[in-house]
């Protein structure tokens, strides 16, 4: 028996800068926002074939909203519509978005390392732009967020 062949993408959300400065309804980056507006855009861009035929792989594996980092997964043969679908995202909620791809990899194991790593890295560069700000809370959930990311499983 075969198993099922997926691709993990390791994803950057880029908001728009003067949405969060503003302060006006900020958008939450969660695993259901992310979710939605990428099968809105595969039903807009493909038809409800293309939504239909790559729903059933189609999977947001973690999302950490202090450093916008996200890990989707997809089947070997759906992931370039996924992809394409993904980059013609433009906003979450009211919010205008950019998605930037950091890494795509076949295996698990290395969609773990290189979101690790992406994540451990833009928490320093956060870490340094808040500076003395920096709250337990905040510091607390990036444990948490990072910890998921080492349990992340098929």
């Amino acid at each position: 028996m075969v198993g099922f062949k997926n691709r993990y993408m390791v994803m950057e959300v880029m908001l728009d800068p003067n949405k969060e400065i503003s302060g006006d309804d900020p958008v939450v980056i969660t695993q259901f926002n992310i979710s939605k507006a990428i099968k809105d855009s595969i039903l807009i861009n493909f038809g409800e074939c293309g939504l239909a035929s790559s729903i059933g792989s189609f999977q947001v594996k973690y999302v950490n909203p202090i450093t916008k980092l996200c890990v989707i997964r997809a089947t070997r043969d759906e992931y370039q519509k996924i992809w394409s679908s993904i980059t013609l995202v433009r906003s979450i909620g009211n919010c205008p978005v950019i998605f930037n791809l950091l890494d795509l990899s076949g295996s698990m194991k290395a969609c773990k390392n290189a979101a690790l790593k992406c994540d451990e890295l833009k928490f320093e560069q956060y870490k340094l732009m808040v500076g003395a700000r920096l709250s337990v809370d905040v510091a607390q959930h990036m444990q948490n967020c990072l910890e998921k990311i080492k349990l992340l499983e098929h």
